[in-house]
């Protein structure tokens, strides 16, 4: 019989004969249609638990799939393939090879939050779709993406002046991936804040960008996030070798 349901299917396990005879019964074409058998052998009991342990993956637990994060997903609009609701199906039940079929597209999360305002579960698909970024990164899967690399330079500007500058964090960014400062986009953006903006606002703006102003007293608040960090980052990493190692 035809499968009906064959979008839900990957194309490259299913098998199609364009001319079958069977018992005298011509099943040609969608006819045949027969998904291959496959058996799972790439079980990672500990995947949920290794995602988790990444910013944002702490409340993947909660998920029970309704599917509201796809359905209200920007990306998934413009790529159906993008799907937060079966990669976090795939790491509550373990399957990491068949996350990792995905794992070109896993980082192009837009961070637009829509999937995480109608989640009903408060799961923050949005944090778990970073999670599993930066776990394909961390555990050797997949090189730093960009969406990573914009990831460390703001947290790295708070870590070190404790506020936000966003041309700085632009402009590192842009360094940190190769790519050129002037972009027509870019370009357009600060035409529109030339014109719109207030001198005044515009020239503390480009003090910020130059001096590097710090939160007063941030030394303090620097040292205890520095070790929160730092003990994040052990715990998860146990969690990672412990999980190899098994």
């Amino acid at each position: 019989m035809p499968i009906h349901e064959e979008s839900l299917i990957r194309p490259e396990n299913l098998r199609k004969h364009e001319e079958l005879n069977i018992d005298n019964v011509d099943v040609s074409g969608h006819w045949s249609t027969f998904i291959e058998t496959r058996s799972v052998a790439d079980y990672n009991e500990n995947l949920e638990r290794e995602i988790s342990a990444f910013p944002g993956g702490a409340y993947i637990h909660r998920c029970w799939q309704c599917g509201a994060c796809t359905n209200s997903c920007t990306v998934n609009a413009i790529n159906p393939d993008f799907n937060p609701r079966y990669w976090i199906y795939l790491a509550r039940l373990g399957m990491e090879q068949e996350l990792l079929r995905d794992k070109e597209i896993i980082w192009q999360c837009v961070s637009c939050h829509r999937c995480t305002h109608v989640c009903p579960r408060d799961v923050e698909p949005e944090g778990v779709m970073k999670a599993l970024s930066h776990w394909l990164e961390a555990k050797g899967h997949t090189p730093k993406s960009q969406s990573q690399h914009f990831d460390e330079e703001f947290y790295q500007q708070i870590l070190e002046t404790g506020k936000i500058e966003e041309g700085r964090i632009v402009r590192n960014f842009f360094n940190r991936t190769g790519q050129p400062l002037k972009q027509p986009w870019l370009i357009r953006m600060v035409k529109n804040l030339i014109r719109g903006l207030p001198i005044m606002l515009m020239f503390k703006m480009g003090l910020s960008t130059l001096f590097r102003p710090k939160t007063k007293d941030w030394s303090k608040s620097k040292h205890s996030i520095e070790e929160l960090i730092e003990m994040r980052e052990l715990e998860r990493k146990k969690i990672l070798e412990g999980n190899e190692a098994s």
